[in-house]
This record gives C-alpha cells, sequence and structure tokens, in this order.
C-alpha cells in the first residue's frame, strides 16, 4: 500500500561533486540522483524522501506511460519515474512510486483524464533527490 514516507533504497555509490550524486538500486529500477545526504556515506541501504525539483508540464517532461508498472530509471542526464499520477484538489500532482508518494508542482492545468493513470515523469538528475532519513 503506497504511504508517504521513506521508501529503502540501495544506495551503490555516492559520487563527489556539485551537486554530489548517489547511484541507487530501487524496487522498480536503478538510476543516478542528487543526493541529499552525507556526501561520506558508505554503500548500503538508506530510508529516503524523493523530491523532484521541476516543475510537471504535461507534454514536456510528462506523459502518458505505454507501461502500466512503477519504473525508476535513466535515460542520459535525466531520470524517468514512473507510477501512477492524483492530481489534487489545489492542482498539485502527487507519483506513487513504488510504495512512496513524490509530490510533484505543476506548470499548467493537466489535461482532462490524466488523474489516476500511469504516466512516466522525466526530469534531470540535478532536480530529482533523495533525502535519507533514520527511522
Amino acid at each position: 500500500m503506497p504511504h508517504d514516507g521513506p521508501v529503502l533504497v540501495q544506495v551503490e555509490r555516492i559520487i563527489p561533486g556539485d551537486p554530489v550524486l548517489a547511484r541507487v538500486a530501487t524496487p522498480c529500477g536503478r538510476t543516478t540522483v542528487r543526493w541529499c545526504g552525507d556526501p561520506d556515506a558508505a554503500p548500503g541501504a538508506f530510508h529516503v524522501e524523493w523530491t523532484v525539483d521541476e516543475d510537471l508540464l504535461w507534454g514536456g517532461n510528462a506523459r502518458a506511460a505505454s507501461v502500466a508498472a512503477p519504473e525508476v530509471r535513466a535515460d542520459g542526464d535525466r531520470v524517468v519515474l514512473r507510477g501512477v499520477l492524483d492530481v489534487t484538489e489545489d492542482g498539485a500532482g502527487v507519483l506513487t512510486l513504488a510504495g512512496t508518494l513524490v509530490l510533484l508542482d505543476v506548470a499548467a492545468p493537466l489535461p482532462d483524464g490524466v488523474d489516476g493513470t500511469w504516466v512516466e515523469v522525466a526530469v534531470e538528475r540535478r532536480n530529482a533527490a533523495l533525502f535519507p532519513y533514520r527511522l
């Protein structure tokens, strides 16, 4: 059942730089994203919360998914997140992705019929971040 708390990912490698990146394995794929935890962290399992710092733009960085299954993957310097998109009363987006909720700001109104459907969101790697939590 989806929840809005931290999710467990396996950090395979921390990559120093600006920004600090982490190569991670999730329950539905691997990618490299901005790491907002200890830059000296050792590889291992971490509870994390996903954030996306790029507005959702239908037909730009978001589109209908051709496959109805969660996925996280790299596509060049972009991160692709596939999940079910729900639209809140105030017009924000919430992507349900393999046991966690990712809140998304929406740049323009979404098309009718998108609420509750499978979508793919592709954002620049530096705009997708993981914040580790201790439970």
